[in-house]
């Protein structure tokens, strides 16, 4: 062999082994920004997930709140069905005591009103 094909299969391994560590320290490179990009993918997802769980948080807190109205009106429906109730019932009675017949309901008790009025006679 000559010296000058020497010479250039060094050159060509030099080169070989030059790819290769610059291959080396592109991969190596391009997985440092991935490894930073996923920790920041971190804590944009938890970011989003403190801000879905504090809205829920305010959700559920109107909701019991609706609830809470609901159930002050629910009572005072309730207590304003009794007092008529009442109401009738002493109507009904002051008729007979007077020797006269009440007049019938307008129409029959439904059967899922019934369970509720449990203290009118029909």
């Amino acid at each position: 062999m000559r010296p000058e094909m020497l010479t250039a299969l060094s050159a060509l391994a030099v080169a070989g082994v030059t790819a290769i560590g610059g291959i080396a320290t592109a991969i190596i490179g391009r997985r440092q920004p991935r490894g930073q990009q996923r920790r920041d993918d971190f804590t944009t997802v938890t970011d989003r997930m403190d801000r879905e769980i504090t809205r829920q948080g305010q959700r559920i807190d109107e909701l019991e709140e609706e609830a809470e109205r609901d159930r002050a009106r629910i009572t005072a429906q309730d207590f304003a069905l009794r007092y008529i109730a009442g109401w009738a019932r002493s109507l009904v009675a002051y008729m007979r005591q007077q020797r006269l017949e009440p007049p019938p309901p307008p129409q029959p008790v439904p059967d899922e009103v019934r369970p509720y009025l449990h203290d009118i006679t029909p």
